[in-house]
């Protein structure tokens, strides 16, 4: 049985209007917009839809970090150099209200899976979590020593994770407000972290070159990519967890398979820094944002195998790989480990398609 056939990814469209480095990018759910900010102190967004004027919001009075799409996709964060955070209704009329508690740059901003609370992160060294309709800021985390770049949270919201240039990557419970942990494995900055789909494990990117994935429940390394010539400014899971893709300060894109532990596409489309890198929530699409101004839009194409389980998150992050005519399951190692009735499943699931591909 011939699986589908995966192609190369290709620069679907590019976007200009920004009159600086772009910093951020973020798709809406539905995949209709696309969000960027940049050192010109401007909010685009972008519409997918072909000759749609995008609109351009002002508000923010330095470069703007940071952007998030709530899960609605009702309305959209920014951070900003001015210290603020601030939320807009993404139509026409471009409204937004400030939210103000942090003392310096907020480098990073994402909204909770329920669209309730979102978190901050910033260079005064906290990590901040407010509550979104209510328009308060709830509480901080502060144990860095250092600016914070980046924080996130979980899938179930349960977690924070956060990045600093103390050179840690921390581990939140929510609830208590703990720091579960510390991951003291990078040898620079940490300048980007995110959840996996499934929640189970985090990957964060360094000023040293560097991208490594930890499991959030044994605390393990499971995974170390050095591969970029220069500091990795960004990345984002594909929505099945089975890719991961990396920008860097030297240009290019590259985009990993988790479930071989290897580099599959690397993609030169910036003139200098790619500064940020985001999948759509479907992983159909991912764009991309450099030093040069420039947005960029691709479409995967390589995922075609995985279109249909990216609902699924839920299910074992397994991938069918052929190996001498015979189908394996090939597992991420120990790591994201099965649970016995989800092992069993995905053998049976196994099994099903071998019968299917004997004549």
């Amino acid at each position: 049985m011939a699986a589908p056939c995966a192609e190369d990814p290709s620069l679907e469209r590019h976007f200009k209007g920004h009159r600086d480095a772009v910093t951020c990018v973020d798709f809406s759910i539905n995949t209709k917009q696309l969000a960027s900010g940049s050192m010109d102190s401007c909010l685009m967004v972008w519409h997918m839809k072909p000759q749609s004027r995008a609109y351009r919001f002002t508000g923010h009075k330095d470069a703007i970090t940071c952007v998030n799409f709530s899960p609605s996709g009702h309305l959209l964060a920014s951070g900003s150099r001015d210290k603020t955070v601030r939320i807009w209704v993404p139509n026409v009329k471009g409204e937004s209200t400030a939210f103000r508690a942090h003392t310096a740059t907020v480098r990073s901003v994402h909204f909770c899976s329920d669209g309730q609370s979102f978190v901050t992160a910033s260079d005064d060294k906290t990590v901040k979590v407010w509550a979104t309709h209510r328009q308060k800021f709830l509480f901080s985390l502060s144990q860095h020593i250092n600016w914070v770049r980046c924080a996130k949270f979980s899938p179930d919201g349960r977690l924070i994770v956060s990045a600093s240039d103390d050179k840690t990557v921390k581990l939140w419970d929510r609830s208590s407000r703990e720091c579960v942990h510390s991951y003291c494995e990078h040898g620079g900055f940490v300048t980007y972290v995110d959840f996996h789909p499934s929640g189970t494990c985090i990957a964060a990117a360094g000023m040293d070159n560097t991208v490594k994935v930890w499991d959030v429940r044994t605390h393990r390394l499971l995974q170390h990519y050095h591969l970029h010539s220069a500091a990795v400014n960004g990345l984002s899971f594909h929505p099945s967890g089975n890719y991961l893709i990396t920008a860097s300060s030297d240009s290019t894109l590259k985009i990993l398979d988790l479930m071989e532990g290897r580099l599959l596409y690397t993609l030169h489309g910036h003139q200098g820094p790619a500064t940020t890198v985001a999948f759509s929530r479907t992983g159909e699409y991912f764009a991309s944002g450099g030093s040069d101004e420039q947005v960029m839009v691709w479409k995967s194409n390589f995922d075609t195998i995985d279109h249909g389980e990216v609902m699924k998150v839920s299910r074992p992050p397994a991938t069918l790989a052929s190996s001498t005519g015979n189908l394996t399951v090939s597992i991420l190692e120990q790591r994201l480990t099965l649970t016995e009735d989800k092992l069993k499943q995905c053998l049976e699931n196994q099994q099903l398609i071998m019968q299917r591909a004997t004549p």
